[in-house]
């Protein structure tokens, strides 16, 4: 009998609906990518040249060097769950227990794990600007995002379409190191969408580590944060510094009368992805972490 299509499509909007609501890192996904249909890596060809010499009346232009090397970007994540849901169990919750549990899946699992994987593998790219401070106060938060866009600046890193992702428990922080007035407003919003033409993303703490552990889903599931991470306070990422790829994240929708293991309803969910940061636009990454504990 084939699969049941029709009750699959119920579904995949929904789960499509959540990860684009709920998902921090889904603002960077690039309008342009590189292709990975039908292979696992994609060459990137990465160019430098020298700069300007003196020109001579005599010898013409000073003769400079171009180099050219190809970067790889491999696809290394393929993770993967599998949950079954009785056919009696589902029917008699007029067959909400499936799309419930599916849902919930992946807005308390998939999500959150592909923003802390993300953010771990920028963090932790050689050559990004770095900087380990101390607990941020009122006082020094200001000061340390200044900096921090100082030093993009000094790099070059253009001014537009950077975004600045802070860890959510910096948000009371924040609000009071700014000196604001209200007027008779009915209803006060504190809550601080962007500072300085930088969109403002609140990343929760359990998805902003320097370094993550991937269980494999054996004696445990999803991921934790890494042996020696350290806490991010915050982040400025410049999007086409980056890229973040999903070859596959759909899922597969199976139906009792399908499901040749038991009488339920089986949902398989498989992601197979990665993210990159390019060789020569590192600088395009500002990491601003807590001292290890």
């Amino acid at each position: 009998m084939p699969n049941s299509i029709e009750y699959a499509k119920k579904f995949v909007p929904i789960i499509d609906g959540i990860y684009k609501a709920a998902a921090v890192t889904q603002g960077m996904d690039a309008a342009t990518r590189a292709d990975f249909t039908g292979v696992n890596e994609v060459k990137v060809l990465k160019v430098s040249t020298t700069g300007l010499g003196d020109y001579s009346r005599e010898n013409g232009y000073p003769k400079g060097d171009v180099t050219a090397v190809w970067e790889t970007m491999q696809l290394t994540e393929e993770r993967g769950k599998e949950i079954s849901v009785d056919r009696m169990d589902n029917e008699e919750t007029l067959g909400l227990t499936f799309g419930t549990v599916t849902g919930e899946f992946m807005r308390l699992h998939v999500i959150p794990e592909l923003d802390a994987y993300r953010f771990a593998k920028y963090a932790s790219k050689s050559g990004i600007s770095t900087v380990t401070g101390a607990v941020l106060t009122k006082t020094t938060i200001i000061e340390a995002i200044d900096e921090a866009v100082r030093q993009m600046n000094a790099d070059e890193v253009p001014l537009e379409g950077r975004k600045l992702y802070l860890n959510s428990d910096l948000q009371p922080i924040l609000n009071s190191a700014l000196n604001r007035q209200w007027g008779s407003d009915g209803t006060v919003n504190t809550v601080l969408s962007g500072y300085n033409n930088m969109p403002i993303t609140w990343v929760p703490p359990t998805r902003f580590y320097t370094a993550l552990t991937l269980n494999p889903g054996t004696a445990n599931w999803g991921y934790a944060k890494g042996a020696g991470a350290a806490d991010v306070n915050f982040m400025i990422i410049y999007p086409p510094s980056i890229l973040q790829v999903q070859k596959f994240a759909l899922p597969k929708i199976f139906d009792p009368d399908t499901n040749q293991d038991k009488d339920a309803w089986k949902f398989q969910f498989r992601l197979y992805h990665d993210a990159f940061v390019y060789d020569n636009k590192v600088k395009g990454i500002y990491l601003h972490k807590k001292p290890v504990a």
